[in-house]
């Protein structure tokens, strides 16, 4: 299992001396969306992050006009962009094939979405599918039982991540489940004393199981 650690409500400045401090311990820095909202690709672009060991994820959230962001984003050196389920067909569709043409890789958000609704969209073998227990919800999910009612619903979906306050215990709990491909860690992690010892314990929990 990987470990991406979303970093998010920062300066950019700030964002990018964690993830090249993450460099290495996480699997994938995400730059969340409120980092690209305030920034933009261009001054993402300007601030060559340069990761050399991790992957660099732009949570841009996508919902429309998907080619056009997607080729914009992938110009800043990102390997992961991601779009929202709840787009429309055509505009999957058209992210996933440009993630393809440029061998990077698209999540796909199911925040909200029904069980019918991810049926749909169930298709795009090399996508990760993002199970995303939204911060605005505030909800107490148990992760595991979320996965497993996930994997028995949808067994074709092969990558998955799961998001959503995460914190050590859980992390524990969806390593030792070993169903998903990525845990998503946030807040604790980048709000903690130290993001870096912080990140290594969670890596370190997610290795040993």
């Amino acid at each position: 299992m990987k470990l991406q650690v979303a970093i998010d409500r920062v300066s950019l400045a700030d964002a990018v001396q964690l993830a090249r401090k993450l460099d290495g311990i996480a699997d994938i820095v995400e730059f969340g969306t409120s980092i690209i909202k305030d920034y933009g690709f261009y001054e993402i672009q300007a601030a060559n992050v340069n990761l050399k060991h991790s992957l660099l994820l732009l949570d841009t959230k996508t919902n429309d006009e998907g080619q056009y962001e997607f080729e914009q984003g992938f110009k800043t050196g990102a390997d992961i962009l991601t779009v929202m389920g709840t787009a429309g067909q055509e505009t999957l569709a058209g992210v996933y094939q440009i993630a393809e043409q440029k061998n990077k890789k698209v999540l796909i958000d199911l925040m909200g979405m029904s069980n019918k609704a991810i049926l749909e969209i169930a298709k795009f073998p090399n996508a990760i599918y993002n199970l995303h227990n939204s911060h605005d919800a505030g909800k107490n999910t148990d992760l595991t039982n979320l996965v497993s009612d996930f994997k028995k619903n949808f067994p074709a979906i092969k990558n998955i991540a799961v998001a959503g306050s995460i914190d050590l215990e859980q992390a524990k709990k969806l390593a030792v489940q070993n169903e998903v491909q990525e845990v998503i860690v946030g807040s604790k992690i980048v709000h903690s004393n130290d993001p870096v010892n912080e990140a290594s314990k969670f890596k370190e929990i997610i290795n040993l199981c």
